[in-house]
């Protein structure tokens, strides 16, 4: 039993099991949104991420390594860890997606985590938006981040979705540059700078058409939720009269008909 690095809570939720098989060593990983939990896992919605993918499996092993102490391990290959590269790394994609913006390419941006607050992270959602990217934010808690103001933020939106789960998931997208991100952290202070915290990109088209449809329902128009408003007010949507969808019990059925 090892607790992790002094002064860092590790709140990143990872699993690893290395077998041999034959004559070969296999890794099988799993990272994901939630926790361990056999309570929360019946009354939180989150997503993971299952693979036996080599490149997976070896950041991993550096990962575990680092928290035992055995490497100093900084930086990874297919992974975001905090605290060391998880801001960074979300602000060069920003910057990426603003640069294929300007070079004509289809950009956007989708986040869906519990806060944001993050001022550097905000900052550079702020740039992106300035340059006429398209972004949406779905968070379940504090935002600072403040959407629809002319000329600043006129083209980020900011929902929050309440439903018989709580919404825990963390997933970002960004679509010019193709690129699937799920993990344990939210855009805090304390998740970027004190905690170890990671983020694995998916690659599989199964799965990211999985992401892609959470993130259509959360943002449908008739998807019961609140919008944050420029003036920080909260308002209920859609208005009375309206249809309305529930995102949870949707995302419910979907899976249910694939099953």
């Amino acid at each position: 039993m090892v607790y992790g690095l002094i002064g860092l809570k590790t709140h990143c939720k990872t699993a690893l099991v290395v077998r041999r098989e034959g004559s070969a060593i296999r890794r099988y990983c799993h990272i994901g949104t939630g926790n361990y939990n056999p309570k929360t896992a019946r009354l939180y919605e989150d997503v993971g991420l299952l693979t036996s993918a080599p490149e997976i499996g070896a950041d991993l092993t550096d990962l575990f390594n680092s928290l035992t102490g055995y490497s100093r391990k900084v930086s990874y290959r297919n992974l975001l860890v905090a605290p060391q590269g998880i801001r960074a790394g979300i602000v060069e994609r920003i910057d990426r997606e603003i640069a294929a913006h300007r070079a004509g390419q289809e950009a956007r941006i989708r986040l869906k985590m519990n806060a944001l607050v993050d001022e550097q992270v905000i900052d550079a959602l702020y740039r992106a938006s300035r340059a006429g990217v398209p972004i949406e934010v779905v968070v379940r808690g504090i935002c600072a981040l403040r959407p629809g103001v002319p000329e600043y933020s006129g083209s980020i939106t900011v929902r929050s979705i309440l439903g018989r789960f709580l919404e825990h998931s963390r997933i970002i997208h960004f679509n010019a540059i193709d690129e699937f991100w799920i993990g344990s952290a939210d855009m805090m202070h304390r998740n970027l700078d004190r905690r170890v915290e990671v983020l694995a990109r998916v690659t599989d088209p199964k799965l990211t058409a999985q992401l892609d449809d959470m993130f259509t329902s959360a943002l449908d128009s008739h998807t019961r939720c609140w919008e944050l408003q420029p003036d920080g007010q909260w308002l209920a949507s859609p208005a009375d009269g309206e249809e309305v969808r529930d995102h949870q019990v949707e995302m419910m059925k979907r899976h249910r008909s694939q099953t």
